[in-house]
């Protein structure tokens, strides 16, 4: 391809609302452009390294058994409505022409079980591996990072359709292992880590994790064990404290807090530190009313609590219900005097803590000197705080828990029955009896791991493209367009380059030498040759984007040289057997 004849709109200025590397590089560099806030338009480089990266996915995906469909971005809301998730608000909605409603596909559980179910009826049917790369659409209300987290964006969805648990655990294993090797080929060093299922729902479910400081997700690791999971799913462990005796402690007393809501506010009001105060959160799980407490310094985990009592759906109570049930406005809510029929759940670590603050639930007002089990039932007591860096590890005896940031490109879920129950899927088995199929779902974002490629492979010149996803394997520079002698090689040479297959991009612009190999370090090629003033010797210059240590090279060796390199590059890319 020649960039004379060739579309790359690189920029010299970004937007300032680029903070991510990943989002400024590829806008620098041409790759994508964006036209309003989570939607971007990928342009002809970017589409390239789309394109591989689809081919990977597809090409491991069959190797296990994977058949390819294509299912449409309409889904009729009728089918959401059948598993009670056609009022997420993450989904965009619209009419036809006959007021029927509609939703953009956000996942394609729905689609995917409406069609094996019309199709597949007996256990002889199964099991079943279909896959789609598809256009999907999420009405985030942060779109961040330009690519990463946007509200259009190109995913992978697999779904597999067995007749028994065991049959589901050999296919997500195999899942399993093929998005390793998907990764590997991408140059993406991932790790895979527990995961909360949020509105997919289903049973265990994992997630693959590239490690980047512009990450969004906070993954938290066992540095002993190796346990590693989303901050929305870690375990902690129950650190079995003993009560601390409450005999010598005052009675409880309400003090008068004067526009001190927040944590930061009371504390400093009654000179005391955080972890010497229990937040309140009035929560629903499955729509009833649950009081959950946390220590002051800590977060409230929703989806643990959820979790505690088996539920599938999560939400903060509104502001409305919850001056109903504490008499005072939200900021007072405490656990002395709610009603007694409202469930309340404690963090494990309040077992050891007494003589605490609460909200009085009364306005502007909190109680000092509270004791669970003196001042208010004891609670029931559960793992309900969200992880973070220095907690111990759940899984092992000795494991301290660190942070780092990440960027999610995968998931997996064993879905087991939750849809095919919902929406009636089912089969015959070998005796004539009726079973919901059970069902897997396999999700890997194509458009983010173009960003998260970004993220793991640049310097401070630009891109540095894995062979196996860059826009093409070799950029071939002509120095000095006007030199007869150096076109007439590069112009040999491209020729010879694309004859024998190679993937080359050919800087033939009537351009300074500094644009093309500033544009060729930004654009991120893996493979440079410089057509110059060494022809004048008979020799091209050949170098690697990764280090740029220049090779001189006798112009007819040029191309068997630049395909040893090329071999070179991507057996380094081989994934592990397995």
């Amino acid at each position: 391809m020649r960039a004379s004849r060739y579309f790359v709109p690189t920029l010299r200025e970004v937007p300032a609302e680029a903070e991510l590397t990943s989002h400024r590089l590829l806008l620098r560099a041409g790759f994508i452009r964006k036209e309003s806030a989570g939607v971007y338009v990928y342009l002809p480089l970017g589409w390239r390294v789309i394109r591989k990266i689809e081919q990977i996915v597809r090409e491991e995906t069959d190797r296990i058994g994977g058949i390819e469909l294509f299912m449409p971005a309409l889904v009729p809301q009728e089918l959401l409505d059948e598993t009670g998730r056609s009022g997420l608000d993450i989904l965009f909605k619209l009419r036809d022409r006959h007021q029927r409603p509609f939703t953009l596909g956000f996942t394609h559980e729905e689609i995917i079980t409406d069609i094996v179910r019309n199709f597949v009826s007996s256990y002889r049917q199964m099991p079943l591996l279909l896959y789609q790369i598809q256009t999907k659409f999420r009405d985030e209300p942060r779109p961040r990072g330009g690519v990463i987290r946007a509200r259009e964006f190109i995913m992978y969805d697999a779904y597999s359709f067995d007749t028994d648990h065991e049959a589901l655990e050999r296919v997500y294993q195999a899942l399993r292992r093929a998005y390793f090797r998907m990764f590997e080929r991408m140059g993406l060093p991932t790790i895979i880590v527990d995961a909360e299922a949020g509105a997919i729902g289903g049973g265990s479910n994992e997630e693959y994790m590239i490690v980047a400081d512009g990450g969004e997700d906070k993954v938290l690791q066992c540095d002993s064990c190796g346990y590693g999971a989303n901050a929305e799913r870690c375990e902690l462990p129950d650190p079995a404290l003993t009560p601390p005796v409450v005999d010598a402690i005052p009675p409880m007393e309400q003090v008068a807090t004067p526009n001190a809501r927040t944590v930061e506010e009371v504390t400093a009001f009654l000179n005391t530190t955080a972890d010497r105060l229990v937040k309140t959160l009035l929560m629903r799980v499955d729509g009833a009313p649950v009081a959950a407490l946390v220590r002051g310094d800590r977060e409230l985990n929703p989806y643990k609590l959820m979790h505690a009592l088996d539920g599938e759906s999560v939400e903060m109570m509104d502001a409305e219900t919850i001056e109903q049930i504490t008499k005072a406005p939200v900021g007072f809510a405490g656990p002395v005097g709610l009603p007694a029929d409202l469930p309340i759940l404690a963090d494990h670590e309040l077992r050891g803590l007494q003589d605490f603050i609460t909200g009085a639930n009364a306005e502007d007002a909190h109680l000092v000197h509270v004791c669970w089990g003196r001042d208010f039932t004891e609670p029931r007591w559960a793992d309900l705080r969200v992880a973070q860096a220095g907690d111990r590890c759940a899984r092992c005896a000795d494991g301290i828990l660190r942070e780092v940031r990440g960027i999610e490109v995968g998931h997996i879920f064993q879905l087991g029955t939750k849809y095919s129950e919902a929406m009636g899927a089912q089969f015959t088995d070998g005796e004539g009896n009726l079973h919901p199929i059970i069902m897997g779902c396999y999700g890997l974002g194509v458009s983010r791991c173009l960003a998260a490629i970004v993220e793991v492979h640049h310097d401070k010149d630009g891109i540095r493209f894995p062979i196996s996803v860059a826009p093409f394997e070799v950029v071939l520079i002509l120095v000095n367009s006007e030199d007869e002698a150096q076109r007439a090689v590069a112009e040999r040479l491209y020729e010879q380059f694309s004859q024998a297959g190679f993937e080359v991009f050919y800087d033939d612009r009537d351009e300074r030498s500094g644009v093309k190999f500033k544009d060729a370090d930004l654009i991120g090629i893996p493979i440079q040759v410089v057509v110059g003033r060494g022809v004048q010797e008979g020799q091209v210059e050949v170098r690697l984007r990764a280090d740029k240590t220049p090779e001189q090279v006798p112009i007819e060796e040029a191309m068997a040289r630049v395909g040893e390199l090329r071999q070179s590059l991507y057996h380094a890319l081989r994934p592990s057997e397995g």
